[in-house]
């Protein structure tokens, strides 16, 4: 298949609409603007949200409380049986190696291990954050669980 062999699809290019040609082309008349007024101008749009005038919902109802949105910590999170997947000679884990392995993306978010999983390594585990499963895993197996 080349370039000039390429066709579309049936029914997949349309003629282009012609607005304002007479009654007898279907969009005479007012051109499919409807009416008249401010819908029927060029530019003339009414914003999301505008009720005429009127007082709009948003503003009626009350905006109070708190939201923890913009101020919540968001964490790279690996499991246990993830951890066990590294070769026996591995014997250090930290945010920096685990990204480049490739089991969390941004090493500069913090680190928080989960308890998921089987884990019978001596390991030396570094993170922020620790499961109580995890940390207990993790020494249970002989291996330490430093937060950082």
């Amino acid at each position: 298949m080349k370039l000039h062999e390429l066709k579309n699809t049936p029914g997949a290019v349309h003629r282009r609409k012609r607005v304002g040609c007479g009654e007898g082309g279907g969009h005479g008349k007012t051109s499919g603007k409807g009416g008249k007024g401010q819908t029927a101008r060029s530019g003339g749009s009414i914003r999301p949200g505008f009720e005429g005038g009127q007082m709009p919902l948003y503003r009626k109802l009350p905006h109070r409380g708190f939201n923890n949105k913009n101020f919540k910590t968001a964490y790279s999170i690996v499991n246990l049986s993830d951890l066990a997947r590294f070769e026996e000679s591995v014997t250090e884990v930290d945010a920096q190696i685990l990204a480049q392995v490739g089991l969390i993306r941004d090493a500069g978010l913090p680190l928080k291990v989960l308890g998921t999983g089987e884990f019978a390594r001596a390991m030396k585990v570094t993170a922020a954050k620790f499961s109580g499963a995890a940390k207990e895993k993790i020494e249970k197996a002989g291996g330490q669980a430093i937060i950082a």
